[in-house]
């Protein structure tokens, strides 16, 4: 699988809410498939599906342990997917800064117009 197939693979598990609250929890520690399924309204083999995307997308792994079987966060898909959006943090924060720009010279009163403040990071 190239780069961007796992960068579509792991948008793809994040955009379901349920697969996130998942992560969100497993971000705190690795944990079984019936504690992952305590908060959510849906059965066991439901919140295994959902893993299951999740473990195609590289974001959470199991071993067996005897009789159980944890679950664990995987975070290298989560860092491909941050630097992927931070190309284009340069790219907002400019559109900000002309936008701040704009503002204050609308603000400014006529004939005066203002030094634009350089924004913070």
């Amino acid at each position: 699988m190239n780069a961007s197939q796992r960068l579509d693979t792991t948008f793809a598990a994040l955009a379901d809410p349920t697969r996130r609250a998942i992560l969100a929890r497993l971000a705190r520690g690795e944990t079984s498939v019936m504690e992952l399924a305590e908060p959510f309204a849906m059965s066991q083999p439901a919140i295994s599906k959902h893993l299951k995307v999740l473990e195609r997308a590289g974001l959470v792994s199991r071993r067996r342990e005897a009789q159980r079987r944890p679950v664990r966060l995987e975070p290298r898909p989560l860092a491909a997917a941050n630097d992927w959006l931070e190309t284009y943090r340069s790219f907002w924060e400019a559109r900000f800064q002309r936008l701040d720009a704009l503002l204050d010279t609308l603000k400014a009163p006529a004939g005066k117009p203002r030094a634009a403040k350089p924004r913070k990071s």
